[in-house]
């Protein structure tokens, strides 16, 4: 149990927006648009390891939004052997981020927590993702009435887990560590940079993963609810 925490922070990507399977119809869209000649179940296989090794970088400061935008995708189609001009990679990049928040795709059970949580707890996203994309995700998915704070990394100056984000987040909802405990799907920047801060921390991993004894681990969103 979490006694006496007053407020709930949620990260959004992976924990309560599904970027997976959103990014994946993203892509199947901008493929068939722009006839690229790779097959799609070949391009994530490759894409998704490589995206998050890239925003490691990105969160570490080793590399710029705009590297990361465009590594992540020229690297994926050279390994595949497909490789292509910069002029395209940057219109199939741009592309990719004006569509992805159209795809609204939630974690199960992801409103129904909200649902309970919002009456009892005030409600907050401490996110490393783009603030405009990250709130036209919440937008678009209907779920951004349930927050009252959106802190981003871009607002913040720093990236989870850099505990200067987390310090924001509680400046901003004027409690004490103990008070707050966050919620996400990345050990490092979620669970480690949260409690380095004295915040509690929920780790979430869908469909369950292996306990390591620095936080409780919940394989569905529902699972909140045993700790409050």
């Amino acid at each position: 149990m979490l006694k006496g925490v007053t407020q709930v922070f949620f990260d959004l990507d992976h924990t309560l927006w599904d970027f997976e399977r959103n990014s994946a119809l993203t892509f199947e869209k901008i493929f068939q648009e722009t006839d690229i000649p790779v097959d799609i179940t070949d391009f994530l296989e490759v894409y998704v390891p490589a995206n998050r090794a890239f925003w490691k970088l990105y969160r570490e400061g080793k590399i710029t939004k705009d590297r990361l935008r465009y590594e992540r995708l020229s690297t994926v189609f050279d390994t595949l052997g497909h490789p292509l001009p910069k002029t395209t990679i940057d219109t199939l990049s741009e592309s990719y981020i004006n569509h992805l928040s159209g795809y609204t795709h939630l974690f199960p059970n992801t409103v129904a927590i909200l649902e309970y949580l919002k009456p009892r707890y005030g409600l907050h996203i401490i996110t490393n993702g783009f603030g405009e994309i990250q709130e036209r995700k919440l937008r678009n998915s209907h779920i951004s009435t349930y927050f009252e704070q959106v802190i981003n990394s871009e607002l913040a100056g720093v990236k989870k887990p850099d505990p200067r984000i987390f310090r924001m987040a509680l400046e901003r909802t004027g409690i004490e560590p103990k008070q707050g405990v966050m919620i996400g799907d990345d050990l490092e920047a979620d669970v480690l940079g949260a409690r380095a801060v004295g915040l509690h921390a929920l780790h979430f991993i869908p469909n369950g993963g292996r306990r390591h004894g620095i936080c409780a681990v919940i394989g569905d969103l529902l699972e909140i609810k045993s700790f409050f």
